[in-house]
């Protein structure tokens, strides 16, 4: 057999059993958590999750995430209003499930060891690569970070809830955000009394997790696959 066509040895690169099991844990165990128990988060542990957070991945690194920490008693209290006042607006906007909606506890502002708004950048049309034809991968970029951030806050013990209740124009507005930037995320974080069996939403049976060979094609749109590649 001719030297050339030797197929090279593949590195074995994967984790350990231990290593790779810990992972997919944070992956399945991580909630989308409403009830906080205040407490605080340790400055050291505050750092590595903000470190966490700042090593996702970004399209053409532009590293489009900005994160402001609110720790104002006063602002914490605005920023709730905010978020309550987009809590009844939506409500009205889900028609026959405004009822069902507004039994649900959609945030933790008040009561979250921290609280973080994260943010898009002034500036950010300056980043070309990877965005020309598809600019929201600003948005998808920040939108890794706090997943980093999400799963680094469960294998520390530590609870994340994602809102999105709120007017982008009034959170800048509040915090003083410069023109072209965008909050797209308040954040709250802390210590839990525990972490939810399953969704809250599904435990409250607002949905239902789709199966995933519903979510998979193969060589087109519609066109049924599985996670085993096979038809």
């Amino acid at each position: 057999m001719h030297a050339d066509s030797v197929t090279p040895a593949v590195p074995d690169l994967a984790f350990s059993t231990a290593e790779r099991d810990a992972v997919y844990r944070a992956i399945f165990e991580r909630r989308d958590m409403r009830h906080f128990v205040g407490g605080e988060v340790p400055a050291d542990v505050m750092r590595r999750l903000m470190s966490a957070a700042h090593h996702a991945p970004s399209v053409g690194f532009m590293q489009p995430w900005r994160f402001i920490r609110v720790r104002s008693k006063p602002l914490r209290v605005e920023l709730h209003t905010l978020v309550e006042r987009e809590r009844l607006l939506t409500a009205k906007a889900l028609g026959q499930r405004e009822d069902e909606f507004m039994k649900l506890k959609v945030q933790g502002v008040l009561d979250a060891a921290e609280v973080l708004v994260v943010a898009l950048p002034e500036g950010r049309e300056q980043h070309i690569f990877g965005r020309r034809t598809l600019p929201e991968m600003d948005l998808a970029s920040a939108a890794c970070a706090i997943q980093n951030l999400w799963l680094a806050a469960r294998t520390e013990g530590l609870g994340m809830g994602w809102v999105s209740l709120f007017c982008p124009v009034q959170l800048a507005r509040l915090l003083g955000m410069p023109e072209g930037s965008k909050p797209v995320a308040v954040l709250c974080l802390g210590p839990v009394k525990a972490f939810y069996d399953k969704p809250m939403l599904q435990s409250e049976n607002w949905a239902t997790r789709s199966k995933l060979e519903d979510m998979m094609f193969e060589d087109g749109w519609g066109q049924v696959s599985s996670p085993e590649g096979t038809t």
